[in-house]
């Protein structure tokens, strides 16, 4: 089959591979119809090579037909269309028994200390073969994949992988009471999707923060208040405030992560590590601090005492400086996580099988053959064409 792999920092590369196969008797393989780049998957591309092999095959926002089945699997059956979440979660342990299916128990990378185990991901998430590709194995196949129906097109369900439930825990845990505010720093897909489903869960006030124009002018067009970062710099705190009853937003999203711009240092540092043998970067990188933390020191700032910081955007470090006087004094409640994807589904996809509220069917603007994934790595990291969000389509010519 033909799949998406890496080969080094800004190389990724279409390639001929092995199709996956049965390995135990409740795997499913799936037939990938439609796979979207993550900007997590930026985070690959860019700077965590010591934590990837060559040829790892990435993605993990896949969804498609099942092809086949193990014997013990009841739950699906061959050509059933279904979304592929992207945490591998078993469904049964106490962690998924709890709605946190992004801690399963059975998957945990305890070798790392990590979580639930990542389709796509690097060793540190058990470097499980990804969904950018034409076939993917599934395991758990009772459990993990998320049924949807014939019909509609796959833009209405292929978010479930991953944008939608992130959107949607990142709005839930930033708890605005009614009547409140919310800031969104960083319009990425994430970001976007997180101001549609604030609006649709009736936040009276949306104000989205990017300093690319593309990304601005299209969470404008839904309603929401679009601020250029770069057009109020050191004064958009007190331009936020001004918006907000002098006091600052109830809760603040940070959609950004480590992909911030604005922080030489931890640009530098993130450049540095790719610089040094992979051993001695992946230490690095576990117990130092390379992250731009920008956005993060922005929410801390903009945000209103006693609000919230909601955290979706992945950052790396385990030694980054944080603020601690200030989220003291300010009395900050901080929520973060990967997304808990089977807790969100139930509430989520009755909108997708309706009048489309959050505008899924619109939400992509590239969709492209699988072998147009080097070109569209580079446009993305380089915020290039208008690129927000593509899906590749494998199979597409």
């Amino acid at each position: 089959m033909r799949a998406v792999t890496w080969h080094g920092r800004r190389d990724v590369r279409v390639d001929t591979v092995p199709d996956p196969t049965i390995q135990d008797p409740t795997d499913i393989i799936v037939r990938i119809t439609s796979t979207g780049i993550c900007g997590s998957d930026l985070h690959l591309y860019e700077v965590m090579g010591p934590f990837l092999d060559e040829g790892d095959i990435l993605g993990h926002e896949p969804m498609g037909v099942v092809a086949e089945v193990g014997e013990q699997v009841t739950e699906v059956r061959v050509g059933d269309r279904v979304v592929i979440p992207f945490t591998v979660s078993c469904g049964t342990c106490f962690m998924c028994g709890s709605g946190l299916h992004s801690q399963c128990e059975t998957t945990q990378v305890r070798e790392h200390g990590k979580g639930a185990a990542l389709f796509g991901y690097t060793k540190l998430y058990g470097q499980v073969p990804g969904g950018q590709a034409e076939y993917l194995r599934v395991p758990f196949g009772n459990t993990l994949p998320i049924r949807v129906p014939e019909g509609p097109p796959d833009d209405r369900f292929v978010y479930l992988s991953d944008v939608l439930p992130t959107a949607w825990q990142a709005v839930e845990y930033a708890a605005v009471p009614p009547g409140g505010s919310l800031v969104v720093l960083g319009l990425g897909p994430i970001g976007d999707m997180a101001t549609r489903i604030a609006l649709h869960r009736g936040v009276e006030k949306v104000i989205g923060i990017d300093l690319v124009p593309e990304r601005l002018e299209r969470v404008r067009a839904r309603g929401v208040t679009a601020l250029d970062v770069t057009g109020h710099g050191r004064h958009l705190g007190d331009y936020v405030r001004e918006m907000t009853g002098g006091r600052g937003p109830d809760a603040v999203v940070d959609a950004v992560g480590m992909e911030a711009h604005g922080s030489p240092v931890g640009k530098l540092a993130q450049q540095l590590t790719g610089l040094l043998p992979d051993a001695l970067a992946a230490r690095l990188m576990e117990t130092a601090g390379t992250d731009r933390l920008n956005a993060l020191h922005s929410a801390i700032e903009l945000v209103r005492r006693g609000g919230t910081i909601s955290i979706s955007g992945v950052y790396g470090g385990t030694a980054d400086p944080m603020p601690m006087l200030t989220l003291f004094d300010k009395q900050i409640q901080l929520r973060m996580g990967q997304a808990n994807v089977h807790r969100w589904v139930p509430e989520i996809l009755p909108l997708l099988t309706a009048a489309d509220p959050l505008g899924t069917e619109d939400f992509a603007t590239h969709r492209l053959p699988l072998d147009a994934a080097p070109e569209a790595y580079e446009a993305f990291q380089a915020k290039k064409d208008g690129m927000v969000k593509t899906l590749l389509q494998p199979g597409r010519a």
